[in-house]
C-alpha cells in the first residue's frame, strides 16, 4: 500500500528556533515509504514507483504489519556524510547481479523519520510527536534500518553544526502536525546552500536555462551545469538586452556566448564530476 507523502516548504527566513517544534538533520537521498502489508515488503519513491528490487537489504519485516516514510541513503565511508551520488547509482541500477553485489559494496540504509500505520491503525491523525514516541518504541529488524534524530525547540543551534559538518540542511516540524499528503508550511526545511560564481556561457532554446562554466585547473573555461531556478524578470531582461552581442554560435538546443557574463548562484553541493548540484542564480557579479 502507497501513501502519498508529506511533503516539505522552505523556511521563509532560513534557519529558526520555536518550542513548537521539533528539528531533525536533512537526510541527502531520496524518499521512502517502506509498506508492509499480509507480512510482505514493498518500497515506494515519493511518486508511487515501486524500488524494491533495487534495495533488497531494506525488504526485512517487522513484527505486524507498517508503514513508515523516511529516505533512502548511501554513506561515503571518507566523509561519514550522506551520498546523494551514490544512492542515485543504486536506484538506478536495474540487474540483479550487479543490485546484489551493491549491497556490499554501497550498502543503503532506511533513515525513518515517520510512522504513518501501524497493527492495522492509521497514525495519520495523531500529532507527530506521537508519532515519534511509537518510532521510538519500534525495535529495527537489521543494522540496515535507523531512525532519525531530532531535537525540541532549538532550530538555530542544530543548524550551526550541520553547516559546520557539511551535511544538506534542516527540517523543523510542528509537533502537533498530523500527516497530510501534499507540501504544507506545517514542515520547513532550511538547506545548507553553498555559494559559488560561474560565467553564463550560453543559453537554452526550448526552455529556460544558462549556462553556466568556471574555470578549470588551468584557467580555461569548462561547462557545470545549467541554472533553470532563481532570476527574476528583470534579471532576466537584463540578461536579454546585453547577451546578442555577446553570441559565438549555436547548435540544436544552445546558444553558445562569449563568457562576459558573471553570475552568483547558490546550489546544493559539487558533484564528484565537477557539475553544480541544482544550481539557483542569486545576482549578477559587475
Amino acid at each position: 500500500m502507497f501513501i502519498n507523502p508529506m511533503l516539505l516548504e522552505t523556511a521563509p527566513a532560513g534557519a529558526f528556533s520555536h518550542s513548537g517544534f521539533i528539528f531533525e538533520p536533512k537526510v541527502d537521498g531520496h524518499r521512502l515509504i517502506y509498506s508492509q502489508q499480509s507480512g510482505s515488503v514493498r518500497l515506494y519513491t515519493r511518486h508511487n514507483n515501486d524500488c524494491t528490487r533495487q534495495y533488497p537489504e531494506l525488504v526485512m519485516p517487522f513484527d505486524s504489519d507498517i508503514i513508515f516514510d523516511g529516505e533512502v541513503a548511501c554513506t561515503d565511508p571518507g566523509t561519514g556524510l550522506n551520498d546523494f551520488e551514490a544512492v542515485m547509482s543504486r536506484f538506478s541500477t536495474r540487474q540483479q547481479s550487479k543490485i546484489n553485489q551493491l549491497t556490499k559494496t554501497l550498502p543503503a540504509t532506511f533513515a525513518i523519520f515517520d510512522v504513518l500505520q501501524y497493527k492495522g491503525k492509521d497514525l495519520r491523525k495523531l500529532p507527530l510527536i506521537e508519532r515519534k514516541a511509537i518510532l521510538h518504541s519500534l525495535k529495527l529488524p537489521s543494522s540496515s534500518f535507523g531512525i532519525v534524530p531530532h531535537i525540541e525547540g532549538a532550530g538555530e543551534e542544530l543548524f550551526s553544526q550541520i553547516e559546520a559538518m557539511g551535511m544538506e540542511g534542516v527540517v523543523g516540524k510542528r509537533k502537533d502536525s498530523q500527516y497530510v499528503s501534499r507540501r504544507s508550511k506545517d514542515w520547513l526545511k532550511v538547506i545548507n546552500w553553498s555559494q559559488a560564481e560561474v560565467y553564463i556561457s550560453g543559453y537554452k532554446k526550448a526552455e529556460f536555462g544558462w549556462l553556466a562554466s568556471v574555470p578549470d585547473a588551468s584557467g580555461k573555461l569548462r561547462p557545470a551545469g545549467i541554472i533553470e531556478h532563481g532570476p527574476s524578470p528583470k534579471h532576466k531582461q537584463a540578461f536579454r538586452g546585453v547577451c546578442q552581442q555577446l553570441v559565438t554560435g549555436e547548435d540544436k538546443n544552445n546558444v553558445y556566448l562569449e563568457p562576459r557574463i558573471k553570475a552568483k548562484v547558490k546550489m546544493r553541493n559539487w558533484t564528484k564530476s565537477g557539475m553544480l548540484r541544482i544550481p539557483v542564480f542569486m545576482d549578477f557579479v559587475v
